[in-house]
């Protein structure tokens, strides 16, 4: 039997999968020991492994270069002229799943481009629209393959990206199709650039004052940041201490924190 689908037959619970991915967290990822105080100060970035040639994601780098806007804003109608090419991408995606045995980045980098790709598949599959959420339950929607399990963005979210890899930047990189949403990076996630990539989207998620609005006094984050709480408090660390390692202006425990309303409309250019 695949790996993965033991994965998802013993790791996809019904609490898991019981929220979307923007709609808040399924099941928080199974507790892990706090490390020493003196490594809890900061959340750390994980250092860069060896990396080994994985999966070519050439052919969606190409795409999101064409069809995604320095803001993130994606030029849906564009991906759908180029739909044939997309659809290759996606058919190679569906059958070259990582092994159990690749290195952590090159699998972290293949689920966050599966997934971004997938979301884009999903809107064109839906298009035109006016949010995503206009599709029914479209975080639970079994409608593709991968490695010939069928599965959801849930899946990977939830069932492998937080279950298996303690990394909550994530966050910062999966685009679930929306304006409050991280923006779209407009290029492919690698493995050789993981980390530095995880880290860039870290910083322009926490500086965008349309998505988190910071003063030392007062702060009105994204939502992701509550409803990811467990994920951003594990291993010592907190919101603070995550929205203090990228956004340029810092807080304090006693800062007064509040969530943002989350504007669910397509983020089309």
């Amino acid at each position: 039997m695949l790996f993965y689908r033991t994965l998802l037959l013993t790791a996809l619970s019904a609490s898991t999968l019981a929220a979307t991915a923007c709609n808040g967290p399924a099941a928080s990822a199974p507790e892990t020991p706090a490390p020493p105080a003196a490594l809890a100060a900061a959340p750390a970035t994980p250092a860069a492994p060896a990396v080994a040639a994985g999966f070519d994601h050439s052919a969606f780098d190409r795409l999101l270069k064409k069809y995604v806007n320095p803001q993130g804003r994606v030029n849906y109608k564009g991906f759908k002229s180029e739909e044939k090419a997309f659809d290759a991408y996606l058919a190679r995606l569906s059958q070259n799943p990582p092994k159990p045995a690749d290195p952590q980045a090159e699998q972290m980098a293949f689920w966050i481009n599966a997934y971004n790709a997938y979301t884009i598949k999903l809107i064109l599959n839906n298009y035109p629209l006016k949010s995503i959420k206009d599709i029914g339950e479209p975080w639970k929607k079994m409608f593709f393959s991968i490695g010939g399990t069928k599965m959801s963005l849930d899946d990977i979210e939830h069932g492998i990206l937080r279950k298996k890899f303690d990394d909550p930047r994530i966050h910062f990189a999966l685009v679930c199709a929306s304006i409050s949403c991280p923006a779209l990076r407009p290029e492919a996630y690698t493995a050789a650039r993981l980390s530095q990539q995880l880290d860039a989207q870290g910083r322009a998620f926490l500086n965008d004052p349309t998505k988190n609005k910071i003063n030392p006094q007062s702060a009105q984050l994204s939502n992701y940041f509550n409803w990811y709480k467990e994920d951003w408090n594990k291993n010592g660390l907190s919101v603070v201490k995550w929205v203090n390692k990228y956004a340029k202006t810092k807080i304090s425990d006693n800062t007064r924190i509040g969530y943002l309303d989350y504007n669910w409309n397509l983020n089309e250019q």
